[in-house]
């Protein structure tokens, strides 16, 4: 088996991240007295957010300032009152509970018994740990490196460093990661000199900047992948 070692990152590759955030609105909301507020708001949130985490990546913004940002923005451009500390704390309290996982990936891990497991995300620690130890993965990985507690994120090779580091790898031949994103993921990954894996259920279109050693519409595909090499 060549690969020792596989980098999972988490949102959207092995949990739902969009039940996840539905699931967080929808109790925020509620928990403000407006519980019809995801349905109405969840597609500007969305575009907010998706656009601060882009930011988050290429370093112009902080995960503590991103996370109250978001609805800041959202609340107004939508004139709503509330207090984007206060909704932000309770948001992710709420997300720390989405525990979903995509099909197939607590079977995926299950049968990758002969390398070591470890998630690598760009995520909040306190919410990224919550999810994990509340899933069915939550015993399954020797690691789990979130950027916030590293001071870099993906793709920035800094946290590549420090997942080695605290992996005690060394053979960057025999590390994989797996992701949906290819900015993130797949760019870190080639920047770093790992074999990358691209997720991608969705059947989007590439990117020749950031070309993956290989390319999955689901899950189970990584068995074979892994067994091959």
């Amino acid at each position: 088996m060549k690969y020792e070692c596989i980098l999972f990152d988490a949102d959207d590759t092995l949990f739902d991240y969009g039940m996840a955030e539905n699931h967080a609105l929808s109790h925020a909301f509620a928990h403000f007295g407006l519980p019809t507020g995801a349905q109405e708001y969840a597609a500007s949130y969305q575009e907010i957010n998706h656009a601060l985490w882009k930011d988050f990546e290429q370093g112009k913004i902080t995960s503590a300032a991103l996370r109250v940002e978001r609805f800041n923005r959202l609340f107004a451009a939508r004139q709503l009152t509330f207090k984007p500390e206060e909704f932000s704390e309770a948001y992710l309290r709420f997300l720390g509970e989405g525990t979903f996982l995509i099909q197939g990936a607590a079977e995926l891990c299950g049968e990758l018994t002969g390398c070591r497991l470890a998630v690598i995300t760009n995520g909040i620690s306190d919410v990224q740990h919550a999810r994990i130890k509340g899933s069915p993965l939550s015993e399954v990985f020797e690691a789990v490196i979130v950027s916030e507690e590293t001071g870099y994120q993906k793709p920035e090779t800094g946290i590549f460093d420090y997942a080695f580091a605290k992996l005690k790898l060394s053979d960057r031949r025999k590390v994989l990661i797996v992701g949906d994103s290819l900015t993130s993921d797949i760019r870190g990954g080639n920047n770093y000199g790992i074999d990358t894996c691209w997720f991608n259920p969705l059947g989007k279109s590439g990117d020749p900047e950031n070309l993956p050693t290989y390319e999955i519409r689901s899950l189970d595909e990584l068995v074979e992948i892994v067994n091959r090499a």
